[in-house]
């Protein structure tokens, strides 16, 4: 039989009170309580309590992040580098690449993702440290020498020894095997930097070409620009280039010579903007040329001439420049132009291709060589 629930049992021997919800009368006499034995639940409580202690365990190691312990220098064009930010400042990002070594960025050529804080380990033991030691020397030394010639790391380097100079160092080359056996190569270097008022030019170059094994092109040229900006948009410029030629003929002859050329003028900006600037200005030269041929002479003459400078940013990450020179001798009565016309197109931050149109015509005396030249350039800009 049942007895009613929350119904009391009172046992006289040990007065012992049992209250429970559902009680029964065996036939025995005894009553039974629907409870489990007492030597039970410790055990099922501990049981109970590692199985939690394990699920929660579980769950937090489970859905824990790894965080990325190295910052991340991102280039506009989606490139990204891993390492470490050095310095950063208002206009330039210094930065601790793993492969690159270390570079400098214009700020607003990249941003930097900063590495998110690492979880404390435990400290290893000396072997296991100086293991890891050597497992990262030999990662370092894994780079190959297909590395250290790839376009940035070539970059890299130019723009850690030229510090904050920024310039572009391009490169041509022809071979042509039909009725005759051509060669043309072309290697050129520039650098610039501006400052609030002023801004340096300097540029290098050498072209070399043969025919059959006989040269007829083998050209250095020097190049410097120093440009003075004074209100009202105004400027003053010292403009010095220095041809070295080798393989100049004149009528059949031999013609080596040595130009310098100086040219101190002025002139205006006429509205200039961030994507557009076109100069005009009047010049005075002196051309100074010595012929390094045996029995060759020093000439010198001055020159006055009017000139055209554009500078356009167009879309697509291209650029044109250009700049036009119309001379008038006061004193002789002759005349002269040249010109120089480029179109740029950047691929990445480090890769830039170009065409250039040269035109010379001004050779009054015979002295120098006129010429007329269409290159395509491949560069690595810094």
């Amino acid at each position: 039989m049942s007895l009613p629930a929350a119904q009391k049992i009172n046992q006289s021997d040990n007065g012992l009170e049992i209250i429970s919800r559902n009680l029964k009368l065996r036939p025995d006499g005894r009553v039974e309580c629907g409870m489990m034995p007492s030597r039970l639940k410790p055990i099922i409580l501990a049981l109970t309590a590692v199985f939690l202690g394990c699920l929660l365990t579980g769950a937090g190691s489970a859905t824990e992040p790894e965080g990325n312990t190295r910052d991340v220098l991102v280039y506009k064009d989606g490139d990204r580098v891993q390492g470490r930010l050095i310095e950063k400042t208002d206009k330039i990002i210094v930065f601790e690449s793993d492969r690159f070594g270390r570079l400098r960025v214009l700020v607003e050529n990249a941003v930097v993702i900063k590495a998110e804080a690492p979880v404390p380990a435990p400290k290893a033991t000396t072997a296991a440290a100086e293991n890891q030691k050597t497992v990262d020397r030999k990662e370092r030394e894994r780079l190959s020498w297909l590395d250290y010639l790839s376009p940035a790391k070539l970059t890299a380097g130019l723009r850690d020894y030229f510090g904050p100079w920024h310039g572009r160092f391009a490169f041509s080359w022809e071979d042509v095997s039909n009725a005759t056996n051509q060669q043309n190569i072309g290697l050129e270097m520039a650098l610039h930097r501006k400052w609030t008022v002023d801004e340096v030019q300097l540029k290098g170059r050498y072209d070399f070409s043969e025919t059959n094994h006989v040269a007829t092109t083998d050209l250095m040229t020097a190049d410097g620009l120093l440009r003075h900006d004074f209100p009202d948009n105004f400027f003053g410029l010292y403009h010095p280039n220095l041809e070295w030629n080798r393989a100049s003929y004149n009528n059949g002859v031999p013609n080596d010579y040595v130009q310098l050329q100086q040219e101190v003028g002025a002139g205006i900006s006429l509205l200039p903007t961030v994507r557009r600037k076109v100069r005009v200005g009047l010049s005075e030269n002196l051309f100074d040329v010595w012929n390094t041929t045996p029995g060759g002479m020093h000439t010198s003459r001055t020159t006055e001439s009017v000139f055209a400078e554009t500078e356009l940013k167009l879309p697509w990450r291209m650029s044109l420049t250009g700049r036009g020179v119309y001379y008038y001798s006061i004193a002789t009565g002759t005349n002269g132009w040249e010109d120089q016309v480029e179109l740029s197109k950047k691929f990445t931050e480090t890769l830039s291709t170009s065409i250039r149109q040269e035109t010379r015509r001004y050779n009054p005396d015979g002295t120098t060589q006129d010429y007329s030249r269409l290159k395509l350039l491949f560069g690595l800009d810094f």
